[in-house]
Order: C-alpha cells, then structure tokens, then sequence
C-alpha cells in the first residue's frame, strides 16, 4: 500500500517539476534522462517553493508497487509496476494523468525489501524496451502497450536472479538492446532490437544493480557496465572486452551508474568502498583504462552522481556532497537532505 502512494506521489512530482515546458526536447525517454546523466533541459522552473509546495498538476494512482523509474516520450509518462501476482508496464497521458494503457509483464519479483520491477522503460521511436525485476525482458508499442516479442534473459543466458533483483534499465544504441544478464560466458548480451534475437554475448559476471552507459574513446564505440564484480567496457560491435576494473566494487550491491565525460568515467559504490575515476585511451586495437583517483569521499548507494560543471554532486552514504571531478576533491557537503537521489535542472539540484 505504502508504496503504491509513494508511485502515484512520483508521478505528480515529475509532471509539476516538468511542466514548464512541453516537447520532444524536453522528453526524458530513459532511465536518468536523455544521455543518462541526471540532467534535464528545462527551464522556467520555481527558484524556490511556496509555503504551500510547488501546484500540483495532477495526480494519478493504479501504478502498482515497485522502484521503477519514469520515463517521457511524445507526450507519454511511462513505468513499470506490479499487481498482486504480475507485474506490468503502464502508460498516463502527460497533460492529464489519465492512464492511457497497462500490460502485464512477467511474474512479480518477491523480496523482503520491497516486490515488484526496479528499472525504468527505454523508450526508443515508436517503441518501449522494458525489463522486470525476475528477467523478463520486453518490446512494446508506446502507441498501444502491444507486446512486440518477449524473453526471459535469465531463463535464455542460464543466470541466476541477484538478491534484491534485476534492477537494470536496457541500453539501446542503434539496432542493439545491452543488458547485464549475468550468465556463464553471458553476462553482457547484445540482442537486436527489432526481435529479441541474440547478436553477441560476452564475459561471466554476475549482474550488478547498475544500468550502462555508452562512450566513444578513440574510433571504438562501446559500453560501460558495473557488474557483481567489476566495472568494464565492452566494444559494442562485438561484444569483445576491452578493459575492467575491480577496486571500485563491492561484493553486496554495485548500483550507481556511472558518470562518462570525454574519455572519462567515474564509478562509485558504498558499502564502505569509494569512488574512481578512470582515464581511458586508445591502446592500438583496444582501450587502456588508468585509474586517476580512488578515494572514499563518495560512496553512492543507492543513487547516482550527477556531473555539473566542474563538479560532481551526489549522496555519500547519507550525506550530499559536492566533489570535484578531476582530482576527488571535496568542496562541501550537507546533512540537512538524509539520504536520497537527486538530478539537475536549470540550476538547481532536485533532491
């Protein structure tokens, strides 16, 4: 019941603090917005809220229980949810809250921390990559809810569920959907997104709670993943490994995702580990990956940093911090939040 409210308060929150403007670029189509940074493009939004709060748009309810995100296409408030025995992906009409249509979607994962899906639907076009919290990986249609093709990828990839469950939102670049399945010779695969059917898989990790995230080093495009085990890069084409990184993860939970910039990524885990920042240059057909900090100054949780300029802000542990990027250097921090997550619009953090 509790967080059925939690989801419909959600969705209320998003639409008030983004309704200052309407359209495709302003559209938040995937799990941490347009380039999976935490940024949004907004602007025009209050300074400051009134005694009363920030006015409320709409409310809505019937999203079901669950830690699934939202994502914004087109005019479409899309999330996932679960019911008293399935879970599902649902859609609400943007300007009016008014659910537009629900599918259902697999079995609902069961935990002692809380049931239901974790990630957040990619939108991509005329379509919506999904994957529920037991594996159950989806296409639908944005228009209709109409399921394209469906796999279970821990089923297919013979990996098994984590411990709090698949918390991952897919990664779709160009014809491809990544996802850290975690199978044996398995844990990245590559699927083609027009019919589920596998392109190329690689490596054996376990999953992590983390989502990719894609970068460009040199003239190789690949994609960056925080497995049970380890950060790494594969190459997108292939699949192949192109570098890892250990000392940044955490045997527990490795949630965050990281933070790309340039040729730079910035990992962090809690559980009493840190934060990295890693420089990644283009080593003849490959990609070498030097560490340029480790400290434990940011410890995410489970949130992710956001990067602003020359800083990085984000939840360390329970503390709000401010540090810089390029040598981990802490400006300030602040209790007065507790513990959260938090992205940035128009000059403002939103915590």
């Amino acid at each position: 019941m509790l967080k059925s409210v939690l989801v419909a308060i959600g969705v209320a929150v998003v639409v008030a603090v983004g309704h200052a403007q309407e359209g495709p670029s302003t559209d938040w189509p995937q799990w941490r917005g347009l380039k999976r940074d935490g940024m949004s493009p907004d602007t025009g939004l209050l300074k400051e809220w009134p005694a009363a709060g920030p006015r409320l748009v709409w409310r809505a309810t019937g999203a079901g229980n669950g830690y699934s995100s939202f994502s914004i296409s087109k005019g479409r408030l899309f999330t996932m949810g679960a019911s008293a025995s399935s879970e599902h992906v649902v859609a609400f009409d943007v300007a009016t809250g008014r659910k537009l249509w629900l599918t259902n979607h697999g079995g609902r994962f069961k935990n002692n921390r809380g049931d239901g899906p974790r990630g957040t639907p990619t939108v991509d076009g005329e379509y919506l990559y999904v994957l529920g919290g037991n594996g159950d990986l989806s296409c639908l249609e944005t228009a209709t809810g109409r399921i394209v093709w469906s796999k279970n990828v821990l089923q297919e990839f013979r990996a098994s569920n984590i411990s709090w469950g698949i918390s991952e939102s897919p990664l779709v670049l160009g014809e491809k959907i990544l996802v850290n399945a975690g199978g044996p010779g398995a844990s990245i695969v590559a699927l083609s997104k027009k019919n589920g059917a596998l392109l190329w898989k690689s490596q054996s990790d376990q999953a992590g709670y983390s989502s990719a995230v894609p970068l460009q080093v040199g003239s190789v495009h690949q994609a960056v993943f925080f497995t049970a085990s380890r950060a790494l890069g594969v190459d997108v084409s292939d699949g192949r490994l192109l570098w890892d990184y250990a000392r940044v993860a955490n045997r527990t939970a490795n949630i965050a995702t990281p933070v790309v910039r340039g040729n730079r990524v910035f990992l962090s885990s809690d559980y009493g580990t840190g934060c990295a920042l890693l420089d990644l240059q283009s080593n003849g057909g490959g990609v070498k990956a030097t560490e340029v900090y480790f400290n434990r100054e940011m410890k995410n949780h489970h949130s992710s940093s956001v990067l602003v300029g020359d800083h990085l802000y984000g939840f360390s542990s329970s503390i709000l911090t401010a540090m810089r990027f390029a040598d981990g250097q802490v400006t300030w921090k602040d209790r007065s939040v507790g513990k959260g997550s938090l992205v940035y619009a128009d000059g403002l953090l939103f915590c």
